[in-house]
């Protein structure tokens, strides 16, 4: 447990200490949030910033996710992975430690765009409500930072892990619920959104939101990060023996 500690404060010192890397990551959303949250003229709903704050916590976990991937690329390309497999601590100490690390950088930001949501009119939850839309954040952030992860020990430069990532973020916010209901949605971005997973996670925040218990999200998002934490484990273990 030592260890993943010890991995997980390096990169949180190292993005500390990155001024620029801290504020960009907030930027979007930020912008997101009040020019389309205050500004988008809708008439399903009477509350659009209540609608979409849901997906823009969702989309903010889901950039720190796979914007954190390229970490241990770095960390391969620039040698240090090596050294840390020479370490006495368990290998996988490594891959949970960036795991650890990218999941609170993701609740770090969205707890910032949680302010700002509050400050420009959303409304206020539970500290019960607060506690079940971080564990949704703390489950999403887990599945996600799994996935980006193992996927840069198969990129080779940071160039394409770019290109995947873009690839990857844009198609699956906007074939998720973020904007808009699944009343409002044509039939074949129906279906798509329903199987999306960033749709899990903000259809069980907005299940909070009003005042439900999402079990079934819930424990769908856990399965999902059991199944993909396993597969992380076996591709990092193979590809650093």
């Amino acid at each position: 447990m030592s260890g993943i500690w010890y991995y997980m404060e390096r990169d949180m010192i190292k993005w500390l200490r990155g001024r620029i890397a801290v504020v960009s990551l907030l930027v979007m959303p930020a912008a997101w949030l009040i020019f389309v949250g205050l500004a988008l003229p809708v008439t399903f709903t009477g509350n659009y910033l209540d609608f979409i704050t849901p997906g823009i916590l969702v989309m903010t976990i889901l950039a720190s996710s796979l914007q954190g991937g390229a970490l241990l690329m770095f960390d391969r390309i620039l040698g240090f992975l090596n050294k840390f497999l020479a370490l006495p601590t368990p290998r996988e100490s490594i891959l949970f430690g960036k795991i650890l690390f990218i999941t609170l950088r993701g609740l770090i930001q969205s707890t910032v765009i949680f302010l700002v949501s509050i400050l420009i009119g959303a409304t206020i939850l539970s500290p019960f409500q607060y506690g079940m839309v971080y564990l949704i954040l703390v489950l999403f952030g887990i599945l996600f930072s799994g996935l980006a992860t193992t996927l840069a020990l198969y990129v080779e430069d940071h160039d394409s892990y770019g290109a995947v990532n873009t690839m990857i973020s844009m198609p699956l916010f906007f074939t998720s619920s973020a904007l808009m209901p699944y009343s409002v949605m044509p039939a074949w971005l129906r279906t798509i959104a329903s199987v999306n997973p960033l749709s899990f996670a903000i259809d069980a925040i907005r299940a909070v939101e009003a005042g439900q218990v999402p079990l079934m999200q819930v424990v769908l998002l856990a399965a999902l990060c059991i199944v993909v934490i396993a597969l992380c484990m076996q591709v990092f273990r193979r590809m650093t023996v």
